[in-house]
Parts: C-alpha cells; structure tokens; sequence
C-alpha cells in the first residue's frame, strides 16, 4: 500500500467532522462520489447513508481496498478527468485539491455532476494555522512529509481563500468547520489517553471559537448556485 492519507476518527479531526456533516447535509439514500478517496475508509463510514458509492483514486494500489468500500471504484488522475458520473447527490473531496495545479477546473465538474440539490464536502489545510505563523515569526518555513506543509501540496489556502474559490466556481456555502491540531498523530505515542482526551477536548473548543487562527483543517459544506 503507498503512503496514503491515514483515516483520522478522534475528537476535532477532520474526517469525523466529514462524517456528521454528510449525515447532516447529504440526502438520504442518493450517491456518493468520493474523489481522492484514499484506502476508502472515510466513504466505508458513511456508506450505509447512500443507495450508491463511487470512489475514485489516484493511486493503483489502492484499487482492492477501494473495492472493498465502494460499490464501483475507479483508478484516475483527477488532472484528466474531464467528466465526473452525473447525477450525484454527494461530492466528497477531502484533503484533495491542494494537490492539484487547476483546482478550480475540478470544481466546475463537481458542480456540473451535482443533482440540484446535491453537496459538496471539502477539506483542505489552513495555512493561517497558528502554528505556521509562529514558525514564519521564527523565520521557519519548512515542507514535510506530512500536515500542512506536505511537500506535496502545490496550493495553499485560508479561510477567506477556500471559500472565494469555492463561490466562484459556482457554489454557495453552506457551512464552516475547522478541524483541531491532531496532537494525538504528534504525540499521542506517550502522552495517557485520559490527558490526550483532554487536550483534544480544549483545541476543539479553541478552535470553533476562532477557526481562522486555531483551525488545522478548514471543512466546508457547498450547494450549486
């Protein structure tokens, strides 16, 4: 299996937040399409929510996996794909288009393969985070392997950002969550659950508070226009 995005489900991460908000947000019993959908766990969580479940990937060996979760799933690079299965009532694109070098092209044939009232679900990093400024106050503006400043990442937004793309390319936003610092992925190795807990508890509350600042992943709810 290559080095896919790991499934998050603790307190303030993002894939949780994913999860309530398609139950909140999707129609029952319509389809899914999950596009960069990983090893497929995020869609497996939500799949009894859907009659139908496409998962699209970029990576090959993800294939069995994808088959596992999804009722058809398709190998693709989300670069090329000039159309998208239509029509869908749930668009899933999480941690997915600040990977790409035309994002705004992919959410134009969202919103084209969106039923009219169909969602859109989409994750993307905070570069705004506070610990991105604290580490450009240090002079420090490092890419890793991982988390906001994955050297993948080709764009980077912030709140205002995301949402002006998401609103030009057709959509009107429907709601904003903000994700907390994963400090169980960072130091949950040896930190006692019962304290982990705690601190995930207290970045949940800093970050709905003020989600500009504390937010690691910024998550919103988008219908078309």
């Amino acid at each position: 299996m290559p080095n896919v995005y790991e499934f998050k489900d603790f307190e303030g991460s993002s894939h949780r937040i994913l999860i309530d908000l398609i139950h909140r947000y999707a129609q029952r019993g319509g389809t899914l399409l999950d596009l960069g959908a990983s090893a497929g766990h995020l869609g497996h969580a939500v799949r009894d929510h859907f009659s139908r479940t496409i998962g699209f990937e970029y990576e090959i060996a993800c294939l069995d996996a994808l088959r596992q979760h999804f009722d058809c799933a398709l190998i693709a690079d989300l670069e090329k794909v000039r159309h998208l299965p239509k029509p869908v009532d749930a668009v899933v694109l999480a941690d997915v288009i600040e990977h790409l070098r035309d994002s705004p092209s992919l959410l134009r044939l969202v919103r084209d393969a969106l039923s009219p009232k169909g969602r859109l679900f989409i994750s993307v990093p905070n570069i705004a985070n506070i610990t991105v400024r604290l580490g450009l106050l240090l002079g420090i503006f490092e890419y890793r392997d991982r988390g906001i400043l994955d050297n993948t990442h080709l764009r980077f937004y912030t709140m205002r950002t995301i949402r002006k793309e998401i609103e030009n390319a057709g959509f009107r936003v429907l709601a904003v969550r903000g994700s907390s610092v994963p400090i169980r992925l960072i130091i949950g190795g040896w930190m006692p659950e019962p304290l982990l807990r705690l601190g995930e508890r207290v970045l949940t509350i800093m970050t709905r508070i003020w989600k500009s600042l504390f937010a690691y992943q910024i998550i919103l709810v988008a219908e078309p226009q």
